[in-house]
């Protein structure tokens, strides 16, 4: 029979974070490394990303500077920028996590990875142009230029939708605001002005002006990725999340029924020329890395942090 300490090894392996550090200070005498460690690989685990940054001494230098990586800036001008320069490793993270939901058949918050996914992944598309990931303390002035319907409220000529428009508005001018509404607009409307720049680039009806700071010889392709992004948010696999009230206690989909809608949502991405690769990558959702470095235009992999945080409980664990 395994004894305790085996018992919370294997768990750190599971990467069952938060019983491994509810239980250990039964077990072992001074468990307080290993409790602060185990909090800080379930914020990983659970995306809670306004805490990835919190200090957490225990946790070795080189696995929290990643982890700020993937992290908001939680004021204005806070440094470093984490996922405002580059949503790479936001993604990397979401990447790890829907693996590690799908092996442990916690499918209610793998589908709600995956939504989350969604909602960004028009920044992820235009971060190559911008130069940063959608930062509002750095957004080109061409996106305001004469002729720009970009963040006019209640322009009927433009396609973006009032809760859009109210959005975009509140991003031109949310640096200069406190923390407080700094943190209130990333809570609220921030991935709505994601969507709200792939509308322009990819399908707006009545173009203004608001896209002409782009480089014509990047437009198309830009154009193509934040379609693909436009339509990812609509494939089976993300409505899902709607369709199965994540959160309700009912409605959680079945390993089979998240395959089946992933399968059909490579088929509608296909249409797009992205999305419908048939090799086996290893991952849950065959394709899925390859889709979101198609989008990038840059390679997005998996992350090793929850990995990197369970090999690092396991060492603290073994005597």
């Amino acid at each position: 029979m395994e004894s305790a300490r085996d018992l919370l090894v294997s768990l750190a392996r599971r990467y069952a974070f938060g019983d491994v550090g509810a239980l250990a200070s039964g077990v072992v005498k001074d468990a307080g490394d290993i409790e602060a460690a185990c909090e800080f690989g379930q914020r990983l685990l659970s995306l809670d990303a306004e805490d990835f940054a919190a200090e957490a001494r225990a946790v070795p230098s080189d696995i929290r500077r990643r982890a700020r990586a993937c992290t908001m800036p939680q004021t204005p001008r806070e440094q470093p920028r984490g996922a405002l320069e580059s949503l790479r490793p936001a993604y990397g993270l979401l990447l790890e996590v829907i693996a590690v939901r799908w092996h442990r058949r916690e499918l209610s918050p793998m589908v709600a990875a995956v939504h989350i996914a969604s909602e960004y992944l028009p920044l992820l598309a235009f971060e190559p142009v911008l130069g940063s990931a959608g930062d509002p303390a750095r957004w080109p002035e061409g996106l305001t230029a004469p002729g720009s319907r970009f963040g006019v409220i209640g322009d009927r000529d433009c396609d973006h939708t009032r809760a859009e428009q109210s959005a975009v508005n509140r991003t031109l001018r949310v640096a200069g605001e406190p923390a407080e509404g700094w943190r209130a607009y990333f809570d609220r409307q921030h991935s709505q002005v994601a969507g709200a720049l792939a509308t322009c680039v990819a399908d707006c009806r009545n173009p203004c002006t608001a896209m002409d700071w782009v480089d014509p010889g990047l437009r198309d392709d830009l154009a193509l990725r934040s379609r693909v992004a436009l339509a990812f948010a609509e494939t089976p696999l993300v409505r899902l999340r709607h369709a199965a009230p994540v959160g309700h206690g009912f409605g959680v989909p079945s390993p089979e029924e998240v395959t089946e809608a992933w399968e059909r949502s490579r088929t509608v991405l296909a249409k797009n020329g992205v999305g419908g690769e048939t090799s086996d990558d290893g991952f849950p959702l065959p394709g899925l890395p390859a889709l979101f470095s198609a989008v990038a235009s840059a390679p997005v992999t998996p992350s090793t942090l929850l990995a990197d945080i369970s090999t690092y409980l396991v060492k603290l664990l073994q005597p």
